[in-house]
C-alpha cells in the first residue's frame, strides 16, 4: 500500500503526457482512467458507511462532512454522473440530499447556511463548496423535484453569502458578517457564487465586485497572494486559488494574472531543482488543495503547454501514491477528502463540469 499522509511521496514508475484535451499516458490512457475509476469506487463505498449520504473522515484528524461530501459529489459529476443518472447517479443524489438536509431553515439565525451540527471544521469553506456542488447538480437536473429543492437552497445559500460579506470584501470561517477575513474562505464562496449564477440564480454584482477587489488586494509585489490583508503568509496553493477565482469572475488577463503565474512558476522551479539535486524541499501544507487549485488556474492559462508541463509530474506522483483500495490518504481531512480532490484533478481536462471549461 502506498504511504499516506498529507505529503506526496514515491518515485516515478510511469511517464505521463497530456494531449491538451484529456490526461493520457504516453503509452495508453488506461492507467489514468483506472486510477479515477478506483478512486470513485472508493468514494462510493465510503458513502455507504455513513447512512445519510455524507462521506466519513476515515482516519483524518478533522471531521468535515459538509465540505468533503460536496467535493465527492462534484467528483462524481465530473466523471459524468448526474443526480439519479449515470454510474454514480445514486451516490450523487444521496450526497445532494445530504447537503439539502443541512440547509438552515428560514427561522434560523443563519438561514440558508449549509452546516452539520457534527461538523466542526467545514464552516464557510464547506458552505462555499456545498453551494458549488448544488449549483452543478441543479444545472444537470433542474426540472426534477430534487432540482426544485436545490434551487430554493441555492437562493437561500447565496443570500447568506451576500449578507455575511465583510466590510473589506472578504469572508471569515463562521456564517456571520465579521471584521476579520481570510483568502481561502473568500475563494470558496466566490466560486460558489459564480456557479450559482451560472445556474441562473441572481447574484448581487456589487458583492462580486467587492470580493474581486479584496482578492486583488491580497496580492504582494512579487505576485503571490496572502491569506489575509494583515498577514504576510503566502503560498503557491492560495496564489493558484486566487488566480482561479479571478478567472471565475471573468478576469483572464492583466498584471495580477501575469504576476501570479510568475510567482507560481518560480516557486515550482525551485522545488524541481531541489528534487533533482536530491535535496529536501518544503512540502505544501495542503497538497491536495494546492493540486486542485493549480489544476484550475493552469488549465485556464492561454498556453496549453503550461498545464501539460505541470500536470505531467503531478500525474506521476498520484499514480504512485494511490492506495490498493483506490484511495489517496490525508492525515488531516481523511482519505475521502484526498481521493475526491485527486479525482477532480484527473477530471479537469475532460471539461464535463462548467467550472472546468475553458
Amino acid at each position: 500500500m502506498a504511504r499516506g499522509d498529507d505529503g506526496d511521496k514515491g518515485g516515478v514508475h510511469a511517464r505521463v503526457a497530456l494531449d491538451g484535451t484529456v490526461l493520457a499516458a504516453s503509452i495508453e490512457q488506461a492507467p489514468l482512467r483506472a486510477a479515477m475509476r478506483r478512486g470513485l469506487a472508493f468514494l462510493a463505498a465510503q458513502q455507504t458507511t455513513a447512512q445519510d449520504g455524507s462521506l466519513p473522515a476515515g482516519q483524518g484528524e478533522y471531521r468535515a462532512p459538509v465540505g468533503v461530501t460536496a467535493l465527492a459529489a462534484i467528483a462524481f459529476m465530473a466523471a459524468g454522473s448526474t443526480p439519479g443518472r449515470g454510474e454514480y447517479g445514486e451516490e450523487v443524489a444521496a450526497a445532494v440530499d445530504y447537503l439539502l438536509s443541512r440547509v438552515k431553515p428560514e427561522d434560523d439565525e443563519h438561514s440558508g447556511y449549509i452546516g452539520d451540527e457534527a461538523d466542526r471544521k467545514s464552516g464557510m469553506h464547506g458552505h462555499g463548496l456545498a453551494t458549488l456542488a448544488l449549483a452543478q447538480a441543479y444545472i444537470m437536473s433542474p426540472a426534477s423535484p430534487r432540482g426544485r429543492r436545490t434551487a430554493q437552497a441555492l437562493l437561500a445559500g447565496v443570500h447568506l453569502i451576500e449578507l455575511t460579506q465583510g466590510a473589506e470584501g472578504g469572508w471569515m470561517y463562521r456564517p456571520v458578517r465579521d471584521i476579520q477575513h481570510e483568502g481561502s474562505v473568500t475563494v470558496c464562496l466566490v466560486q460558489g457564487l459564480r456557479a450559482a449564477r451560472n445556474a441562473g440564480i441572481l447574484v448581487d454584482s456589487k458583492v462580486i465586485a467587492r470580493a474581486v477587489d479584496y482578492v486583488k488586494r491580497l496580492q504582494t509585489p512579487e505576485g503571490s497572494f496572502r491569506y489575509h490583508l494583515n498577514d504576510q503568509k503566502v503560498s503557491v496553493a492560495l496564489t493558484a486559488a486566487c488566480l482561479s477565482t479571478l478567472h471565475a469572475t471573468g478576469i483572464y488577463e492583466g498584471r495580477e494574472i501575469d504576476d501570479g503565474y510568475g510567482y507560481i512558476w518560480r516557486e515550482l522551479a525551485v522545488r524541481e531543482v531541489a528534487e533533482e539535486r536530491g535535496a529536501r524541499t518544503k512540502r505544501a501544507q495542503f497538497p491536495f488543495y494546492e493540486r486542485f487549485y493549480l489544476a484550475q488556474a493552469l488549465w485556464q492559462h492561454p498556453d496549453e503547454d503550461v498545464f501539460r508541463q505541470w500536470a505531467r509530474k503531478e500525474v506521476e506522483r498520484i499514480l504512485v501514491d494511490q492506495n490498493e483500495n483506490g484511495s489517496w490518504s490525508s492525515s488531516l481531512f481523511g482519505d475521502s477528502y484526498a481521493t475526491a480532490m485527486n479525482c477532480l484533478f484527473l477530471a479537469v481536462p475532460d471539461g464535463l463540469l462548467p467550472i472546468f471549461q475553458r
